[in-house]
């Protein structure tokens, strides 16, 4: 039985050559849209968590403000100042949070070796601050350790930017670096990565020393900024609220004005991006879902005619006794044949162009977001799951039209 419906579907396309050709490249066009589109998509939805994660690997930032609201007495508009002790406290007061950093911060520093001089933002932060913000090293250097901040050590990390200003093609670990005219040796450089968001300039441009180095140096009292990342991060709101308790009964603000202390939540930011990534996906697949239907509208018309052209085959079949079921399974087999064929070109065809898009390596503008698409399992069964929808759709009918062929006027039929 498969063998003849197999050598009647072949040989239907050997006679409309250009019919089922045309059939197939719709399908398989169809196919190509649907895939490549959702490639592309994850693609982008990859690198917007990608560049966000290269500010900010889900933690929680809390900036010194001033009250928006009188409390207990005290006025509004009053200014609330963080110290290096508050990171400690809220780690060993709160629970759930497992990594902290005090964040001195200074614009305009400048870094000079014999031959150049430049100017950046530097930072003076503990050795949390490496994860929290993902500057991890490049092969051969380190990140600051404790005991650099238990020494007061005049050590410093440089963005791969930066070093390469400074350095150009030269290893710069180990080398002498004036700091605002401190001497300082570099230990690390960070490795390249994507960074979408940002505070004061990329992380690429940054230098970094430990913060007890930058308190002993510059002398300040209060540090520009807290980092606060939880263990788990679905325990986000139960963190964010511990803090803002444990903050307004030290400093004597109310726990609900925002402005006493305002928080840039990385997490809440993770979760958006995810959620604006799906949404891309779904509107990327929902275009390629309407062009692939479009094609299936070819398949139904070439069913229907194959059934005009075999009327006095089939009315021949059902007088020597053949079933409504049989009829009806051959021409529905024959089309979902069609959609597979077409569709596996296409998957073929979209393999070859995601690889080659890949090859090219685009890592600069738009391309460090359109360059890297990437062919899910997801996309792959949601395609063929289509494939199957239109074959079935679009072979029921004709089958149906052909189940109910009456023998004897079929013979008739020219």
């Amino acid at each position: 039985m498969w063998f003849n419906i197999f050598k009647e579907f072949f040989s239907d396309l050997r006679r409309q050559k250009l019919r089922s050709s045309l059939t197939l490249i719709a399908i398989a066009w169809g196919t190509l849209s649907v895939v490549i589109l959702l490639a592309f998509g994850r693609g982008l939805g990859t690198s917007m968590m990608e560049g966000m994660m290269g500010a900010g690997n889900q933690m929680v930032v809390v900036y010194s403000g001033q009250t928006g609201i009188a409390f207990e007495g005290n006025p509004e508009g009053r200014r609330i100042r963080f110290v290096e002790d508050d990171a400690y406290l809220i780690q060993r007061a709160v629970p759930g949070v497992e990594q902290v950093s005090p964040q001195y911060g200074r614009g305009g520093a400048t870094l000079q070796t014999d031959l150049t001089r430049t100017n950046t933002f530097m930072e003076g932060v503990n050795p949390d601050f490496e994860i929290m913000r993902t500057m991890y090293p490049a092969a051969g250097g380190r990140f600051i350790n404790q005991r650099d901040v238990d020494e007061m050590r005049r050590v410093l990390f440089l963005g791969n930017d930066i070093a390469g200003r400074l350095f150009g093609d030269e290893n710069p670990i180990g080398q002498e670096v004036m700091l605002d005219g401190n001497p300082f040796t570099v230990i690390g450089v960070m490795q390249e990565k994507m960074q979408t968001s940002m505070n004061n300039g990329p992380d690429a441009n940054r230098a970094i020393i430990p913060y007890t180095t930058f308190r002993n140096i510059y002398g300040y009292q209060y540090v520009n900024s807290l980092l606060i990342r939880p263990g788990d991060p679905a325990m986000q709101e139960e963190v964010i609220a511990g803090i803002r308790n444990l903050l307004s009964s030290k400093y004597k603000f109310h726990p609900d004005d925002e402005q006493a202390l305002p928080m840039w939540d990385f997490i809440e930011m993770e979760e958006m991006n995810r959620k604006v990534a799906v949404g891309i996906e779904i509107f990327l697949f929902v275009i390629g879902f309407f062009t692939l239907m479009i094609a299936g509208v070819g398949v139904a018309n070439i069913m229907f005619v194959v059934v005009k052209e075999r009327t006095k085959e089939i009315g021949l079949k059902m007088a020597v006794g053949a079933r409504k079921i049989h009829i009806i399974v051959q021409f529905i087999f024959e089309s979902l044949f069609i959609s597979f064929l077409g569709g596996g070109l296409g998957l073929l065809i979209s393999a070859g162009i995601v690889k080659g898009v890949l090859m090219m390596n685009m890592t600069d503008g738009a391309g460090e977001f359109l360059g890297k698409p990437e062919i899910s399992e997801v996309a792959v069964l949601v395609t063929i799951s289509v494939l199957v929808l239109i074959g079935l759709i679009a072979g029921i009918f004709p089958a149906i039209k052909a189940s109910r062929v009456d023998p004897v006027e079929s013979l008739r039929y020219e």
